[in-house]
């Protein structure tokens, strides 16, 4: 598919980010969304598959998709945050693309470690139109926010995830506020391996239509 790409460099609070705009093929953005990609220190960045695939889903969906690389990832400065200095990383990158397109409204998206960044990220920014979070790890840190999060919370997970087995993602989804959704993706592994066509599909699903759940 056709894209428009720009690479740019935002002011981070731990030094610049490198990052990738992508702009919907045809016709004006309806959405910006930033997508966070996995644990920096175990290979993550902005141009891990699933990570593609979830900014793909959203430009298809109308989106202008803004990915960035955490801080020490890439030509990005600084250090591991231990997830509280991603979040401000991910807030920072959130701040540029809302000056760029200030008109539109806005969404984020992330997946394993970087789907905890934005969903923190999103249930204290008001205004955020939805949230999508592609494999949330079970036992990253507290979810008690979740309880009391009124953002629209959407989260894809693979049947087959090691880092958040189905009984466990369950049992957290049902502590979860509304409005929610969890969509099971048939696939084999934490990665969405043989299921990143149906994990595109539901992103592409819910960016086009953002309602409540």
């Amino acid at each position: 598919m056709p894209r428009r790409i720009e690479s740019v460099l935002i002011a981070g609070p731990a030094g610049r980010l490198e990052a990738l705009l992508e702009e919907p093929a045809g016709g004006q953005p309806q959405l910006a969304a930033v997508v966070c990609h996995p644990h920096p220190l175990y290979g993550g960045s902005m141009r891990n598959k699933v990570v593609y695939r979830l900014g793909r889903g959203l430009r298809r969906a109308g989106a202008v998709v803004l990915r960035f690389n955490f801080r020490g990832v890439g030509a990005s400065q600084g250090r591991h945050g231990h997830l509280e200095g991603e979040i401000e990383d991910a807030r920072a990158a959130l701040g540029w693309q809302r000056k760029r397109y200030p008109e539109l409204p806005f969404a984020l998206a992330g997946f394993s470690f970087g789907a905890h960044v934005v969903m923190r990220l999103a249930c204290e920014t008001p205004g955020t139109r939805f949230v999508l979070a592609a494999g949330f790890a079970t036992s990253l840190g507290s979810t008690a926010y979740l309880e009391s999060c009124s953002v629209p919370k959407i989260f894809l997970h693979s049947t087959h995830d090691q880092f958040g087995p189905r009984a466990e993602m369950e049992a957290l989804y049902a502590t979860v506020a509304p409005p929610k959704h969890l969509v099971w993706i048939e696939a084999a592994d934490h990665f969405f391996a043989g299921g990143l066509d149906q994990l595109e599909q539901a992103v592409l699903d819910f960016g086009g239509a953002p309602v409540p759940c």
